[in-house]
């Protein structure tokens, strides 16, 4: 299958006519999309938000806040989110590199070159590249591309390869794309939105706005 720009912004055009700007990600500040990021691992949304939730009760979220409330604590109120111990090791761990590395601000990270500051994500424990990915588009607005289980399976239904892992997805992208933040800020949250109404596990063909792109590979 060609992958080229004028087919992946086709996919994105078909997909923004229908659906319209979707403003994602939704958090009062970039550290907050951080935690996010963190928390929504292994769980769905609805969860991070009860999380986010009786976190923004405790404290104002900064990196410091959370390294200075108790474990057990923090632990308690992510409790939502599932697998808390680990996600609460996680938020503590990449609260310090905010603190030590960025000078408390997870935007700093635009001073490295891209593929700097993904490695020093990817080096934090329990970051792995969908995370990294969406802390740097999301929260220091960053051209990173996500790739996630909706894009996968959505692009594989398109045409892509089934044995494609998320370095290619990404290559892919990032190759044949404009490098720009809002762009792909939108065009991850069309894909989710797409995934959610028609390209599900049990696919919904009849009325998707790809229905005549999509080779319906299953």
């Amino acid at each position: 299958m060609e992958h080229n720009q004028e087919f992946f912004l086709k996919i994105y055009n078909l997909m923004d006519e229908r659906y319209g700007e979707q403003n994602w990600w939704p958090a009062d500040t970039a550290f907050e999309v951080v935690l996010g990021a963190i928390l929504t691992q292994n769980t769905n949304w609805n969860n991070v938000e009860q999380s986010i939730k009786n976190l923004k009760k405790e404290i104002i979220l900064t990196p410091q806040n959370i390294l200075n409330i108790e474990d057990e604590k923090l632990k308690d109120l992510i409790k939502p989110s599932g697998f808390y111990n680990q996600k609460a090791e996680r938020l503590k761990i990449i609260s310090s590199f905010i603190i030590e590395k960025l000078g408390c601000d997870i935007k700093n990270i635009k001073e490295y070159p891209l593929i700097t500051g993904r490695r020093m994500l990817l080096n934090l424990k329990g970051v792995g590249e969908e995370t990294a990915d969406s802390i740097l588009l999301y929260a220091a607005d960053i051209p990173s591309f996500v790739i996630d289980k909706y894009t996968m399976r959505m692009f594989y239904r398109i045409g892509f390869d089934i044995d494609m892992k998320y370095r290619k997805y990404y290559e892919i992208f990032m190759d044949n794309l404009p490098h720009d933040v809002k762009l792909f800020k939108q065009y991850h949250a069309l894909i989710v939105e797409n995934s959610k109404l028609f390209c599900r596990k049990k696919a919904v063909c009849k009325g998707c706005p790809l229905e005549r792109t999509c080779l319906k590979k299953y």
